[in-house]
């Protein structure tokens, strides 16, 4: 029976570059530069990031550049701001709920 030698996708010192450059500018570019210099995927270099412990994911975004804000939390920031459990509300269109919680914002904060 023969003995494979496992060879490592990823020596010691391209792992130390690899940390040390993608901690001094956490960026897609970063993570797109690293994988040119290593002959890598983008994919591969951002599993061994978060191996390493270095991956800071990327907010997600909308195509306005504004924050993705899930139907959960408008739920959750309207039943807090009325001090009312409304389980069926989730089943609201997210635009129905935004809006429901700009009205109720903007109502607290003219009323307080």
């Amino acid at each position: 029976m023969t003995d494979t030698v496992k060879v490592p996708n990823y020596t010691d010192e391209m792992v130390t570059a690899m940390v040390a450059t993608y901690e001094a500018n956490p960026t897609p570019e970063t993570v797109a530069q690293l994988a040119s210099e290593f002959s890598k995927t983008t994919r591969s270099i951002v599993a061994k990031l978060v191996r390493e412990g270095v991956y800071k994911a990327q907010q997600r975004v909308t195509k306005t550049g504004a924050p993705v804000v899930r139907k959960a939390e408008l739920v959750a920031m309207i039943q807090e701001k009325l001090g009312v459990e409304m389980p069926t509300l989730e089943k609201a269109s997210k635009a129905d709920l935004e809006v429901l919680v700009g009205s109720i914002v903007t109502g607290f904060d003219e009323v307080f």
